[in-house]
Parts: C-alpha cells; structure tokens; sequence
C-alpha cells in the first residue's frame, strides 16, 4: 500500500471511529458532520471527500462493526454442523459485537421513534449479511437432517438475535438479581434456540456449568 493509501485509510478510520463516538452520544439526528470531523481532527472537507452525506457515513459505520462478525461466518466449510457447538459461536460473535457498541445500539434502541427512515433503513441493510449467513447455515442443517425443515429460518434467527439484543439491555443488572452470568444466559438463548429447532433434542443437552467457573 502506498503512503498516500495508508494515509487516506487511516483518515477513514479515524472518521469511523468518531462518527460511532458522536452518533452514540448525540443520536443520529443530533449527529452533525462538523462534530463528527472535529472528532477525528480533520476537516469537514475532508470528511465529505470520504463520505458524500450523514447517511453515507452512518452505512460505512454499520459496515464497519459488522465485518469481522460477518467474514466469521462466511466460511461454512469451516463450520460443524455440531448445531450447538456452531450457534454458540454465533452468539458469542454477536454479543461480542453488541457489547463493544453497545452505547451505539442503545442509542438507536432509545430513539427509534425518532429516526428518519432511511436511517433505519441504512442499519436494517448493514446487518443483513448477518442475518442472511446464519439463515443459509440453517438451511445447510436442513439439507443434512439436523432442523425440521418446517422450522420458519427468518423468524427464528430474528427471535434469537432478539435474546441476545435483550440480554445486552439487561446486561447493567447485577448478577446476583439477574441469578446468571453473562456466558450463561448466551447458553440458555442457545439450548433454548437449538431445541426448537432440532430433529435431535438430546443435541442440546449438556451438563449445566458452574456459576463458579464462568466470567460475567
């Protein structure tokens, strides 16, 4: 890579990393991209060179947080097909990804009533590949005989991104009222998750672990 491509690359990324910063605390409306530029001490200029709008840069951060989540799993030849054993790694991905934006996610959570359209729309596109990944492993599993094949892939995929997202939003709850850690309750979203769709409930099955053993 040249200096001059390595330079424009960090730019981006500085921008991208300010742009989370400003619309994690101003909201996305609040967001402006004269904040978002003195963030990243570049000029607004410089900004639009990178990015031609708001909406623009909300997409590139979207993108942003999702890609390593997504190349993950990409790769399926890689993958089991121990359905468990696969989801988990799913879900430990993506509560990941929650938790490291997590001031990000809240704040769409908490203004949603207040989001323009195509912002919503930018987010929804953004996490599709996400989304769309775990639907063609899915059906991977049902080609090999390990989900009912009746089993509505789009609807269970969103119930169990759900519980994780839930679980995110309950996250600051002290663990004693909560009676469950962290890696726990992203267990329980799997066995629960992996018996509704399994031709083979003991699949799921395991030996509880210990509260002692495992981190929040």
């Amino acid at each position: 890579m040249s200096r001059t491509s390595r330079a424009a690359a960090e730019t981006r990324d500085r921008l991208l990393k300010a742009a989370i910063e400003v619309f994690s605390t101003e909201g996305y409306v609040g967001a402006t991209t004269r904040e978002i530029a003195r963030v990243a001490e570049v000029s607004e200029v410089t900004l639009f060179r990178h990015f031609q709008s708001k909406e623009q840069l909300l997409s590139a951060v979207a993108q942003h947080i999702t890609a390593l989540r997504t190349e993950a799993f990409t790769h399926q030849d890689e993958w089991t097909y121990d359905l468990r054993r696969d989801l988990l790694h799913y879900a430990k991905l993506h509560d990941d990804m929650l938790e490291e934006y997590e001031a990000l996610f809240r704040m769409f959570i908490g203004e949603a009533h207040r989001h323009p359209t195509e912002a919503v729309e930018v987010l929804q596109q953004s996490f599709l590949p996400l989304r769309e990944n775990l639907i063609s492993y899915l059906k991977n599993c049902i080609k090999r005989g390990r989900v009912h094949p009746d089993v509505d892939l789009l609807l269970a995929v969103d119930q169990l991104t759900g519980m994780l997202l839930s679980g995110m939003i309950r996250r600051h709850v002290s663990p004693v009222k909560r009676g469950y850690t962290r890696k726990q309750y992203i267990e329980g979203c799997v066995d629960l998750f992996v018996r509704g769709l399994s031709t083979t409930p003991s699949s799921a099955s395991h030996a509880p672990p210990s509260s002692s053993s495992l981190s929040t």
